[in-house]
């Protein structure tokens, strides 16, 4: 799903994009200035294993514009909007297409431009835990698919290309900073995510290429300290490419992984002196249904105090799966209550299905 808004994070109108767009820049005009001389300073960059590699046209070929249409009754709307756009990427000759989650999830319609050329794209599928998302594009696209490489071999300081949709204008290098735990408000944890510096500012399912020329990892956010050493070092996070083969036959074949979901409460928390405060209430989920009020204060999972947002989502996720009855521990005013929160499948709690 989208971040909502927590420290270290920024979203498409945050202070760091409002600066990268002031002036009336657009993205594009950004990154001109590294169009001209991006072959050779990728090459530079990437060492040997460039010239190994499929050419840099063939790799940002695989790299295409979608745009979704969302019902207006879809869940995601009030905070995403029911129009959007970003970068995919082409993973196979059919037509199928990588991107992140929030870009597609309750899309009824979609496409998808590449070389001056829009086809019709179909959802395939999301899944909330890594926050992927597939579409298929209804004739396949005559592009070269980005074949996967390895996110587990990364390692700080490698070089890296980031790539959005629009060719060689909105490709730029850079450089590994991170490899480690990341934990969104909305529920959502990545044991490793990579991070990425200086930052992209068209983050939204671009592609991060490896030195060898594979797709490494998926654009997810823009984020105030790249590092995580609670320094202003402005870069991107991407979600591993390892993540995907595991689901991919199930988000082909079914739409969502197999097997039991984790519990989805659904609250906003956000740490802040030492405290996990509720910030939202997702409007009919779990927690609104519960009694859970935005300004209450996470305390306890069954007794035992969260150390932070990690070990919250760990916590409850431990104590079984969706459908389960996650007993919370809550500090409302000045009374602390245990208000027990029947969890669900967050998939459940999307329009997936529109009836338009």
């Amino acid at each position: 799903m989208a971040p909502a808004t927590r420290p270290g994070v920024l979203e498409c109108g945050s202070p760091l994009t409002e600066r990268l767009m002031k002036n009336g820049h657009r993205v594009d005009s950004l990154l001109k200035p590294l169009a001209f001389p991006i072959a050779a300073l990728w090459a530079l960059l990437a060492g040997p294993a460039a010239a190994q590699s499929p050419s840099l046209d063939e790799l940002l070929s695989a790299v295409v514009q979608i745009k979704t249409y969302i019902a207006p009754e879809g869940r995601t709307v009030q905070g995403l909007g029911k129009e959007r756009s970003g970068s995919g990427i082409v993973i196979d000759q059919n037509g199928l297409v990588l991107t992140i989650g929030y870009l597609m999830v309750e899309a009824y319609a979609a496409e998808v431009s590449s070389g001056g050329r829009t086809v019709p794209a179909q959802v395939v599928g999301y899944d909330h835990e890594t926050g992927f998302g597939l579409l298929r594009t209804n004739e396949p696209l005559k592009v070269r698919p980005l074949q996967f490489g390895k996110s587990a071999d990364l390692n700080d300081r490698d070089p890296v290309l980031i790539a959005s949709f629009g060719g060689a204008e909105m490709a730029a290098p850079a450089f590994v900073v991170a490899k480690r735990e990341f934990a969104g408000n909305w529920e959502y944890l990545l044991d490793e995510a990579i991070f990425t510096a200086p930052p992209h500012p068209a983050w939204s399912g671009a592609a991060l290429i490896s030195r060898e020329g594979k797709l490494v990892g998926v654009g997810s956010l823009v984020v105030g300290d790249a590092t995580g050493k609670a320094v202003h070092f402005p870069g991107n996070m991407f979600v591993p490419i390892d993540r995907l083969p595991p689901i991919l036959g199930d988000l082909i074949a079914d739409g969502r992984v197999s097997g039991p979901a984790r519990p989805w409460l659904g609250i906003t928390t956000d740490e802040a002196r030492g405290r996990l405060f509720v910030t939202r209430v997702t409007p009919g989920g779990p927690g609104e249904k519960a009694g859970i009020r935005p300004g209450d204060v996470i305390v306890g999972v069954r007794g035992a105090a969260p150390s932070g947002m990690a070990d919250f989502y760990r916590k409850v996720w431990a104590v079984g799966p969706a459908g389960t009855d996650i007993p919370l521990d809550i500090l409302q005013g000045s009374e602390t209550r245990r208000i027990p929160v029947k969890s669900m499948n967050r998939l459940d709690h999307l329009k997936l299905k529109s009836s338009l």
